[in-house]
């Protein structure tokens, strides 16, 4: 209970940044998306399964304030989450580059699969404007916020991981 309370604040203090603070922030019009590295990070840190519930929900709240179409979100996250949770036997907490890597790749995926599905499908061909003035910000700007946001969400993580260590040895 206490685990997923904390996934819950988490999730609403990473979005309420990113849609207020980073907004304000933003350069050109880009700010980091910071839902993904919750879900990115809660996918590789604890695996596929609560990968794909921190990004059902970060997609839940994205398409209840943003979407026009409601699941679009909550799908495209639970897939990152999902995706990044195949990597939690490589995931070592001390190594920065894997995680890194992966939020950056997750980032640039969310990206391209709304592309292809909010402009490409509506006859909107101009890809490389999109990647040089939307994609690659993003992805810049998101990799700046994760290398902070990740190790607030390692500690988390690894103090909820001690609490439920100790309440196993006291109930078990």
């Amino acid at each position: 209970m206490r685990r997923k309370l904390s996934i819950a604040v988490i999730i609403i203090v990473c979005f309420l940044l990113q849609s207020t603070v980073f907004q304000s922030l933003a350069i050109a019009s880009i700010s980091p998306n910071l839902l993904v590295v919750v879900t990115a990070a809660f996918g590789f840190m604890r695996g596929q399964k609560e990968g794909l519930f921190v990004g059902f929900f970060c997609g839940l709240i994205m398409d209840l304030t943003f979407g026009s179409v409601l699941g679009f979100y909550a799908l495209v996250y639970m897939l990152v989450g999902f995706t990044n949770g195949f990597f939690k036997r490589i995931f070592f907490p001390d190594e920065i580059r894997l995680p890194i890597a992966l939020i950056a790749l997750s980032d640039f995926c969310c990206n391209l699969v709304i592309y292809f599905i909010w402009f490409w499908f509506r006859n909107r061909f101009s890809f490389g404007y999109f990647l040089l003035h939307t994609i690659i910000p993003e992805l810049v700007y998101t990799m700046l916020a994760a290398i902070v946001l990740y190790f607030i969400l390692l500690k988390i993580n690894q103090k909820l991981e001690e609490i439920e260590k100790k309440s196993e040895t006291k109930f078990g």
